[in-house]
């Protein structure tokens, strides 16, 4: 198993969410449930397709946190 880093936006519609560690690895969905489902697709098919085109599909590096600033 291994995990990558999802960021994840909120637009007037929908949200969406992509991966840094993964160029061009995207996906929408209307809940935030909907879009961590989908991007998990998304970032298997991505996979998929790097293995398939003899690319090397890059180990995960970035990370996520929260920092907490004034307002």
């Amino acid at each position: 198993m291994i995990e990558y880093a999802v960021v994840i936006e909120r637009s007037p519609n929908n949200y969406g969410a992509w991966v840094p560690d993964l160029d061009g690895c995207v996906s929408t969905g209307k809940t935030i449930e909907e879009v961590t489902k989908n991007i998990a697709e998304a970032i298997q098919m991505h996979i998929e397709v790097m293995r398939e085109h003899g690319e090397v599909v890059p180990p995960p590096t970035a990370q996520v946190t929260v920092v907490q600033v004034a307002s």
